[in-house]
């Protein structure tokens, strides 16, 4: 059975002073905290177990979100003493990730955003990761480029659904959505405590030819400001949504 990690380790900088005294994942639009979104979605994908990483007023996340039970899901917690950053903080998780098995892929998932992609999209991505790890370390969900990141984080090749170093020939360099299936031979050589950026590693993995990824042309927010967090209210509000969906076939959607 594969796993899923959110991430939400983070300080939330840019959303204070909401932050001061509230950790961002717990923050609320439409009536939910942020990570309570994340958590129906990954229970309705068939995901029975969650690993959560926190550092910053992370007992406030454990009180309130307790063992999961509620989201009929079981809650692991990584709990960070200091600042990690996303490899580090995936490495220190991997005994939880992976059940002690280092060729058990797992899903990744920012707590800080809020996306509609059907996310049991991703486990057909997960089995051919696990059967195909010698190729493949890594599965990127990539959207357009947002405006306040309009240049974009990695350059990909929609006939080949792989990601290039460089802008090449059929290449669209797009934004990464912060959801992504990984392989744990990505984190090998990161120690549990040690502060490792993502960017890095996977920009190594690229160059090898062992990232994949898919395009997603859904709805996704980047929740980091407090103009975000209420423009994601109204929005949840007007619509009186809940939970949408959107579904793409085979891991992909075009």
């Amino acid at each position: 059975m594969y796993h899923a990690m959110l991430l939400a380790a983070g300080r939330g900088e840019r959303m204070r002073p909401l932050t001061d005294t509230c950790p961002k994942p717990l923050l609320r639009a439409g009536g939910k905290m942020l990570i309570e979104y994340h958590l129906t979605r990954l229970a309705q994908a068939g995901f029975s177990t969650v690993v959560i990483n926190h550092a910053y007023l992370g007992e406030q996340i454990e009180a309130a979100l307790g063992n999961g039970e509620r989201y009929d899901i079981q809650i692991l917690y990584s709990a960070e003493q200091g600042v990690l950053e996303t490899a580090g903080g995936i490495a220190k998780a991997l005994p939880l990730l992976t059940d002690g098995s280092m060729h058990r892929p797992f899903a990744i998932i920012s707590a800080d955003i809020f996306c509609q992609m059907e996310l049991s999209g991703l486990r057909p991505i997960l089995q051919r990761i696990q059967t195909e790890a010698e190729h493949t370390l890594a599965h990127l969900v990539l959207i357009d480029n947002p405006p306040h990141h309009p240049e974009g984080d990695f350059c990909w090749n929609a006939e080949q659904g792989a990601l290039a170093p460089t802008i090449r020939t059929g290449c669209r360099k797009l934004t990464f959505s912060g959801i992504g299936v990984y392989h744990p031979a990505l984190f090998e050589h990161v120690a549990p405590d040690q502060a490792v950026k993502l960017a890095p590693l996977l920009h190594a993995a690229i160059a090898a030819g062992k990232v994949s990824g898919t395009y997603y042309s859904g709805t996704w927010m980047d929740i980091g400001t407090p103009e975000r967090l209420h423009a994601l209210d109204a929005w949840l509000q007007a619509n009186r949504l809940d939970m949408p969906r959107s579904t793409f076939p085979d891991g992909e959607n075009k």
